[in-house]
């Protein structure tokens, strides 16, 4: 019996969401966290012995030198992910980036232009298009069972409180809600969907000059209208209603994190759906990004390279719309 490959990863940048991730990655027994990265030292040391990782580095480069490393996942502020995949990628080293992979549509391109030249795999990191309640609302939706897709709701917001994390205000850095949370009701509707015909688009900005307010509409070839909302200046429900011609589907609150969902058909009770979740749901996209890889592929057939460099460009799409 052939003994099952164990993925060594590495993690470029230290913050809160690479935590979650080492974390998570001990739910898989053939996952290691094996090298980290950082651009100071005492942090890059300290994460790894809160983790036992036996390679920790003070520099993002730094990574590059580590002894048989499998992939890497990058969790930088959003304006360095491009370059730090980039230079993964020229290195031969496989890649999970976080979301958003690119600040600018033309950088997803150049991004994935890379990834396809040297061959090696690359994938956005969108979470929520690998946990099981995505998997069950699709095959809910293939099947039949809620009729046409007639339009979908769907908010992200939480209240940034001062001080306000410098990844999430300033522009450099890439802040704004539209990148941060209102990726996630973009994604779910090119997911579902596809591109729009026509975005109407309105924003509030801070003084710091980034987005903290979006309301969205995207309308389709099919009359299907969208509405999707994103805030930092209050915490919504973070839910995302899908309408049917034949019923709807109530995605349950944070929607886009591990949650459940609800069939709603009129005049009936609510078929509800609801999931154990062995860990806060990161390991789901490590199980498919360590599938591909042990399969000889360089991208996901759940979430391709040209799906989220559709995304990127609905992103820049809703920003220019935002600001006529």
């Amino acid at each position: 019996m052939q003994e099952e490959k164990i993925f060594r990863w590495g993690i470029i940048g230290l913050g809160k969401i690479a935590h979650q991730f080492a974390r998570d990655l001990k739910v898989l027994p053939n996952a290691r966290l094996t090298a980290v990265a950082a651009r100071d030292a005492g942090r890059a040391q300290a994460f790894a012995s809160e983790y036992g990782v036996p390679f920790a580095y003070g520099s993002y480069e730094g990574i590059l030198s580590c002894p048989d490393l499998d992939v890497v996942y990058i969790a930088t502020p959003h304006s360095s992910h491009c370059a730090l995949a980039t230079m993964c990628l020229r290195n031969g080293l496989p890649v999970l980036c976080e979301k958003p992979w690119a600040i600018h549509a033309a950088e997803a391109e150049e991004l994935v232009a890379t990834a396809r030249a040297q061959g090696v795999f690359l994938m956005e990191a969108l979470w929520t298009r690998f946990l099981p309640t995505t998997n069950k609302i699709l095959e809910l939706i293939q099947s039949g069972v809620i009729g046409e897709i007639e339009g979908i709701k769907a908010d992200f917001g939480f209240q940034v409180k001062d001080p306000a994390p410098e990844r999430l205000i300033r522009p450099e850095l890439g802040g704004g809600a539209l990148l941060d949370i209102g990726i996630y009701p973009a994604f779910l509707s090119l997911l579902l969907l596809g591109m729009p015909e026509r975005i109407k688009a309105f924003s509030r900005f801070s003084d710091t000059g980034v987005d903290v307010d979006n309301a969205i509409i995207l309308a389709y070839p099919g009359g299907q209208l969208v509405q999707l909302h994103a805030t930092f200046l209050s915490r919504t429900k973070t839910e995302a209603f899908i309408y049917g011609s034949q019923a709807t589907i109530h995605w349950h609150g944070r929607w886009h994190e591990p949650s459940s969902f609800s069939v709603l058909r009129e005049g009936q009770a609510p078929e509800n759906y609801f999931f154990d979740y062995p860990s806060q749901g990161y390991h789901y996209e490590v199980e498919a990004v360590q599938r591909c890889l042990a399969a000889g592929q360089e991208e996901c057939a759940e979430l391709p390279l040209d799906f989220s460099l559709k995304l990127s460009h609905l992103l820049e799409d809703i920003r220019v719309a935002s600001r006529l």
